[in-house]
């Protein structure tokens, strides 16, 4: 009983982590009308900078965020205005442009590849103080990297969720995810809302690649993981919902937790994407989700 309640546990804060992920998607996705099939890229980034900023300098990688998230930030940024908005100017009045999509899985291809190439195929992971710390609560051992990643997840869920319903900037964001054409109109930059919204979430993934390091390990296509869950997660919370992305992150989690303790990891990942089909067919919209865009 010990060992199930352990499973869950461990499956909560490392479901928080796969929310994390699917929180910048979510946004990206929900303003930009975009599928970013280069976000787990960008993960993989995050790592790789948390990785040799502690090998170089010795800066644990939570002290590192105040380095990574601003980076991060600015290279989203820089990827929306130089890459991908010439890209939507042309496609200017297709609600979903197909082009951009596939800028996005190229790339992907070209980040994981240059990444390869720069760093080598080895798998690298760091040690921390920290890195294989535990918390006993009774016979129930919790990883505390882990836990120290769900308690930085959650307060980022709590402070992007009121940036968004509070500041002039997040409603700003929301209203262009509503109607861009109607945002227009009313005097909002939509180019400039859609640089501020990647770089925002390309920021959050960069958190998410900060806070696995204590307890992962990095290597070029260590994304393409993150990047299916975080998929899935976007679908099963609903899109665009802080909570359906921590909730849809929690459920992936302790399902892939759980079921990896009675069955091999194939069918844990066939379990993992009928549940994806099943959301698709029976609430399209997702646990959290409105037939209505937000």
């Amino acid at each position: 009983m010990d060992i199930i309640v352990a499973t869950i546990i461990n499956g909560i804060l490392m479901g928080g982590v796969y929310g994390l992920t699917a929180m910048g998607l979510t946004l990206i996705f929900g303003v930009m009308k975009v599928i970013n099939f280069a976000h787990g890229s960008f993960l993989m980034a995050a790592m790789f900078v948390t990785y040799y900023l502690f090998r170089i300098t010795g800066i644990d990688p939570y002290a590192g965020l105040v380095i990574i998230v601003p980076l991060l930030f600015a290279l989203g940024y820089f990827t929306q205005h130089v890459l991908i908005r010439p890209v939507f100017k042309i496609e200017r009045d297709v609600r979903e442009p197909i082009s951009v999509l596939m800028l996005t899985a190229g790339l992907w291809i070209f980040m994981d590849a240059f990444a390869l190439a720069l760093f080598g195929a080895f798998y690298k992971t760091i040690r921390t103080p920290y890195k294989g710390t535990v918390l006993h609560l009774g016979d129930v051992i919790i990883s505390l990297p882990r836990l120290y990643a769900f308690l930085t997840t959650v307060i980022l869920a709590i402070l992007f969720y009121l940036f968004l319903k509070k500041t002039r900037l997040g409603k700003a964001i929301r209203a262009t995810g509503q109607d861009r054409d109607a945002a227009r109109l009313m005097g909002i930059n939509i180019d400039r809302i859609y640089n501020v919204a990647f770089g925002i979430g390309i920021a959050i993934v960069g958190v998410a690649g900060a806070v696995l390091m204590p307890f992962y390990y990095v290597h070029p296509v260590v994304g393409v993981v993150f990047d299916i869950r975080a998929f899935i997660i976007v679908v099963l919370g609903g899109l665009g919902s802080i909570p359906g992305a921590l909730l849809g992150g929690v459920i992936i989690g302790v399902v892939e937790s759980l079921v990896a303790q009675f069955i091999t990891a194939t069918w844990t990942e066939g379990i993992i994407y009928a549940i994806f089909i099943s959301v698709l067919f029976l609430r399209p919209e997702g646990l959290f989700g409105f037939k209505a865009e937000w």
